[in-house]
């Protein structure tokens, strides 16, 4: 029987509150890289072992985008007000998209650095495709995270309760644009269907083939990885930002 990939019960949530932790704004490198090595245990130890094969390694991170997206914290717009007080629509749109760049691209040196290490160690090689698909992970957590907190400054905020806004969360980072809280059965779907997982899994094969940058020698991969996430996050955000501004000029809300 094949061991289970799918973080569930006290695993999901410990996993999940290790995301969520990793989504933080500023974070010490020191701490982001031992979350993402506590990352990597918690995955190992539920019985990951053949994540070389790019087929596990998809699903695993297919199935954990999916279980941890709920455990994502986004912040309301009131909320961001106090934590960015004095910034204008524009303005806390930039700082978001800023702070999540420069988070991603903490993430991509912490995974370089990790790898530098398991470099050394040959033995420990054996977990650098978990490494890999964790990593993965953290990232799209982070830009979660932000395109909830984006569509909250467009005054189209997600839909409430855990499982609903987490649907909608991947469905938007997975296709890279806006939810139209408009738009008949959002906040009704409580699943990924097998169209919006597929959509998911290909986006995640572009970002895993990305961060195979992190297993470059030694610090220059974490370099890369980090310069790689940074623009790939960043890019992520300004294109939202624009198909949100486009939506939201259509919508029937007051702009305050």
């Amino acid at each position: 029987m094949e061991p289970d990939r799918t973080p569930s019960g006290a695993d999901g949530d410990e996993l999940g509150a290790t995301v969520a932790a990793l989504t933080a704004d500023d974070i010490a490198p020191a701490r982001r890289r031992q979350l993402l090595v506590r990352m990597v245990g918690q995955a190992r130890a539920r019985g990951i072992t053949d994540l070389f094969k790019p087929k596990a390694a998809l699903r695993w991170m297919t199935d954990t985008v999916a279980e941890v997206a709920p455990h994502v914290p986004i912040r309301d717009l009131a909320t961001l007000r106090r934590h960015f007080p004095g910034l204008d629509d524009d303005a806390l749109a930039d700082r978001l998209i800023r702070n999540a760049s420069r988070a991603t691209a903490g993430v991509g040196a912490a995974g370089g650095g990790v790898a530098a290490v398991e470099w050394a160690v040959t033995p420990t090689l054996l977990s650098a495709p978990v490494l890999l698909a964790a990593e993965t992970v953290a990232v799209v957590a982070i830009e979660l995270k932000l395109i909830g907190e984006l569509h909250e400054i467009h005054r189209m905020p997600l839909p409430t309760g855990g499982t609903a806004r987490a649907v909608a969360l991947v469905q938007s980072w997975a296709g890279q644009r806006g939810i139209n809280p408009m738009m008949p059965g959002v906040g009704v779907s409580a699943v990924l269907g097998t169209a919006a997982r597929r959509e998911l899994r290909d986006s995640l094969l572009r970002r895993f083939g990305r961060n195979l940058t992190t297993l470059g020698p030694f610090l220059t991969g974490a370099a890369v990885a980090g310069y790689l996430n940074r623009r790939a996050t960043r890019t992520l955000g300004e294109q939202l930002r624009k198909d949100l501004r486009h939506t939201a000029r259509g919508l029937p809300h007051k702009r305050g």
